[in-house]
């Protein structure tokens, strides 16, 4: 017993000399685990001698211990709380809850990652009845300091109480009827001070208390409500949605005072060292003449451009600007700043890295690279893959988008919030876009202005409007974050979220109506343009970045790894016609590595003799059937090989069941009943009673389990044997021309080393025979889909026939986890992932643990037999950044993924690059 209180005395002791709280000159920037990101940047500017105002941070490790302890402050926490203020109270000269000189606070959240207006912010906390005439007469404004306490009553209501926010929102707006105010700041001290007292009528209602007078009450209730708001569902939705973490926590941040809102020669800002949206190098964003914070990231007013600062006060602008420059410089990297200038005094708010598009991104990553501020490694690192998907999503076709205009479509001009085009139907609640959105609707998001709780409708839109706010709204940054055009501050529409409109120059747009936004040019049309893809080829920021990946990527980043090359990843594509390899040459693919021969094969101009083929009751009338596909056959293979000149390409002979190429049995025993009903057409009837029988007897209980791939080839060698031909014969015409082609035959679903055995020499036979025959010299490979547990297993005898593995991941997952695929996905992966049974859809990212395992064990063993043996991967993991990570680890020499996908490829093979050689380090 005595050890055991020992050990809880010194758990006690270590719990209360734990360090909670670190006041802004006590950190630093790389303190972004434990302070947050705004700490942590609070803490860098105040120890670079900027203009921060006094204050504190309550780290991430204090919300954790607050969560699990039941939403109880851990001990030592708030003893620590009330040092610092009281360290603050010095610095800053005045005192928290001191009638005569009051100190006021903010309270915000601030977590690791950035995650704008997900979480709460109380400001002006301090004021009540006694300190707001201290700020009365020291400010010798009471209208600024009955703002300034009509603002944090309704802050602390909705935000620490929960008051729905829309009930102090009527009284001031009432307020505002009554005195014929158009704009806030046309209430006067008296109206003002009729607000606070309804507001405090109203929290007494909701609360069934007074609003709280005493200011360490005030605190300590914020400090809990934005530890809460940590785990508050808009805070939730966006980190699953952007998955961060739910164990990081939130810090709080605890920040003196100072007022944005105190006359014309104050005002309040949000900034970025570069436009957000385009990356061009000048100062971004917005400021708003007598305002809080609050004001511009909410959206409630329309501000001014930043540019115009400089006319209204140039010696703010200028100083602003340098220590803007000097942000960015310090940190290498674009800042998001916000600023507030108290009677022509600036001070610094906030820094930290400025959210961007994926066009912004690019710019600015290639432009901070030519400038020398960083290296093309880190360049690479600084684009999300998911980015480059971006800039590759469609635009409005410039034709049909004059026309639009042209017949008057184009509603009304807003700011251009976030670039790119949408079309879809107008909706107006966020829980109804949401719900659409999963149903596979286009739907476009109209909201008067959006809040954080409409998060969720907004990642499930098409694109965004709203009629109010500006370039650093909530809507605007969340679009920009999530590459969804938006439309802000759209002023010529007028809004009615409850009857579903809205109404414009005399037009009214109901919900479900069809609506185009241009977050690029910020114009709304009626009804619905078509869309096209923008240029790759003349992208010459993204071009210039995924060159120098290309260079990082090929570099011998693997050195010294068993098992694996020493270069870092190729990037091939997966092509099945001449187009699609095309497509993928542009898009900067090294080779095919996989071209699908059965998708040729539904092809209207042969699939009836693809189905007489399958129909034949004897080897001659099939072989009669396949001489025919021949020609077609080489054909295809020709285009492809043309387009791909001299770079390898990875044909796979036949996978699926035959019974895929025949109609369904549902559908055929509908029509033959039809007929025999009629009895008009027996000729017809005949044919499809024959077509009926065999897709009968063809029937399998699990046919992705059945007769298809390499069984298909053992049991038909006809089919193998012709489609050899083709290729070999296809490839032998272009090396006549002089092209010295690479093709690479490979044999799926091999599960058995015989099975492998019989096939290649079938294939080899077949080859060897038309090398002959056309008289020429020509390397050819032949290979297989490691896509069978069994087959991964057994790789070291497999190897011995295979010149090349390729992981086929789509059927390794089904197999590993014995699930169906077209089952799963409908019925119970989405609850799987929901529940956390699995982290993520196994079919979408590798399962590294299992899936991963098995191609660890088939790297190994299959190179243990054949050194020299290549290795790839050609399912839907291939164009996966995360997947693609993996596949550079375990030593893999290519990704293969649809060519639209081979630029994100190429940049996550080089970001795999960077990060092995950093780890190797």
């Amino acid at each position: 017993m005595a050890g055991k209180k020992a050990v809880a005395k010194k758990a006690a002791k270590k719990t209360l000399s734990k360090k909670w709280v670190y006041l802004f000159e006590q950190g630093n920037r790389d303190m972004r685990e434990l302070l947050g990101g705004k700490g942590a940047g609070l803490a860098e500017m105040t120890n670079a001698k900027l203009p921060v105002p006094p204050g504190f941070t309550i780290t991430t490790e204090a919300c954790n211990a607050y969560t699990a302890a039941g939403k109880k402050f851990p001990k030592g926490m708030w003893e620590q709380t009330l040092a610092a203020m009281k360290a603050v109270e010095k610095k800053f000269g005045k005192k928290f809850g001191d009638p005569k000189n009051p100190l006021l606070v903010s309270v915000r959240s601030g977590a690791k990652f950035s995650m704008p207006g997900m979480m709460d912010t109380v400001l002006n906390l301090g004021l009540n009845s006694e300190t707001l005439k201290g700020i009365a007469a020291r400010t010798g404004n009471p209208r600024f300091a009955m703002d300034a306490y009509r603002r944090f009553i309704s802050m602390f209501g909705r935000i620490v109480m929960g008051i729905e926010g829309k009930k102090f929102d009527a009284i001031f707006d009432g307020a505002k009827a009554r005195s014929g105010a158009k704009a806030d700041t046309d209430l006067d001290a008296k109206a003002l001070e009729e607000v606070v007292a309804q507001f405090k009528g109203l929290y007494k209602k909701e609360i069934g208390a007074e609003f709280p007078e005493d200011p360490y009450k005030q605190l300590e209730l914020a400090i809990g409500a934005v530890f809460g708001s940590w785990m508050g569902k808009r805070a939730v939705d966006y980190r699953r949605i952007n998955k961060i973490p739910d164990n990081l926590g939130t810090a709080v941040n605890v920040c003196t005072m100072v007022f944005g809102n105190m006359g014309e020669d104050s005002g309040t800002g949000v900034a970025f060292t570069r436009d957000p949206g385009t990356g061009e190098n000048e100062l971004f964003g917005e400021y708003l003449v007598n305002a809080q914070g609050e004001d511009v990231v909410a959206g409630i007013r329309t501000p001014m451009k930043i540019a115009e600062l400089k006319e209204k006060n140039s010696k703010v602008y200028n100083e602003f600007h340098k220590l803007a420059r000097q942000m960015e410089k310090h940190y290498r990297e674009m800042q998001d700043l916000e600023f507030t200038v108290e009677r022509g005094k600036l001070w610094m708010l906030q820094t930290r890295t400025g959210k961007r598009t994926a066009r912004a991104a690019v710019r600015v990553a290639v432009q901070m690279v030519n400038e020398g501020l960083i290296t093309k490694e880190e360049a690479v690192q600084r684009v999300e893959p998911a980015q480059v998907v971006q800039l590759l999503m469609p635009q409005f076709d410039a034709a049909a988008k004059a026309e639009a205009a042209k017949q008057g479509n184009l509603l009304a001009t807003g700011l251009n919030a976030s670039p790119g085009a949408a079309t879809g139907i107008a909706i107006f609640n966020p829980d109804a876009a949401e719900k659409l959105g999963k149903e596979g609707k286009s739907v476009v998001l109209v909201r008067y202005e959006t809040s954080p709780e409409d998060v969720h409708g907004m990642y499930a839109s098409k694109g965004i409007l709203t009629q109010h706010g500006g370039a650093t709204s909530h809507a605007a940054v969340v679009a920009r974050g999530a590459g969804l055009p938006c439309v802000a501050g759209c002023e010529g529409i007028h809004v009615d979220e409850e009857k579903k409109i809205f109404t414009v120059g005399g037009k009214t747009v109901k919900e479900g109506d069809a609506i185009s936004i241009d977050g690029g040019a910020g114009e709304v049309f009626l009804g619905e343009i078509k869309m096209v893809r923008p240029d790759f080829d003349k992208d010459e920021d993204l071009k210039t970045l995924l060159g120098w990946a290309d260079e990082i990527r090929l570099r011998k980043s693997r050195k010294g790894m068993d098992n694996a090359p020493e270069v870092g990843l190729q990037v091939w594509a997966n092509a099945d016609y001449p187009r699609d390899a095309r497509m993928a040459i542009r898009f900067g693919a090294q080779g095919i590595g996989l071209c699908r021969t059965e998708h040729m094969f539904f092809e209207t101009d042969r699939l009836p003799i693809v189905q007489k083929m399958i129909l034949s009751k004897t080897d001659e009338e099939r072989q009669k059937y396949l001489d025919q596909l021949l020609p077609i056959q080489r054909g295809d293979f020709l285009g492809i090989f043309e387009a791909m000149g001299e770079l390898p390409v990875v044909i796979r002979t036949i996978d699926p069941p035959l019974h895929e190429f025949l109609p369904s049995h549902e559908e055929l025993l509908v029509q033959v009943t039809e007929l025999r009903v009629r009895g008009d057409n027996p000729a017809l009837l005949k044919e499809k009673e024959e077509m009926l029988k065999a897709v009968e007897g063809m029937r399998e209980a699990n046919p992705m389990l059945g007769l298809r791939g390499c069984r298909l080839g053992i049991t038909m060698p006809q089919i193998t044997k012709m489609q050899t031909r083709a290729i070999i014969e296809a490839a032998c015409q272009l090396k006549k021309r002089g092209v010295n082609v690479h093709p690479e035959i490979m044999i799926p679903l091999v599960g058995h080393v015989n099975e492998l055995k019989n096939q290649r020499e079938i294939t080899e036979a077949e080859a060897q025979q038309v090398i002959a025959e056309q008289g020429v010299e020509l390397e050819y490979k032949i290979g297989t889909m490691i896509e069978i547990p069994r087959g991964a297993l057994t790789a070291n005898q497999i190897a011995e026939y295979a010149q090349f593995f390729s992981f086929g991941t789509n059927d390794l997952t089904q197999t590993t986890f014995g699930y169906s695929r077209d089952d799963a996905e409908g019925k119970f992966l989405l609850k799987y992932v929901e529940s956390k049974i699995l982290p993520e859809n196994p079919f979408q990212q590798l399962d590294q643990t299992g899936v991963g395992r098995l191609m660890q064990i088939a790297v190994a063993e299959g190179r243990a037999t054949r050194p020299n043996l290549k290795v790839g991967i050609c399912g839907e993991h291939g164009g996966d950044p995360s997947s693609i990570e993996f596949c550079h680890r375990t030593g893999l020499n290519y990704v293969s993924c649809s060519p639209f996908r081979v630029p994100v490829a190429r940049l996550a093979a080089a970001q795999a690059a960077v990060a092995q050689v950093a780890k190797d380090k």
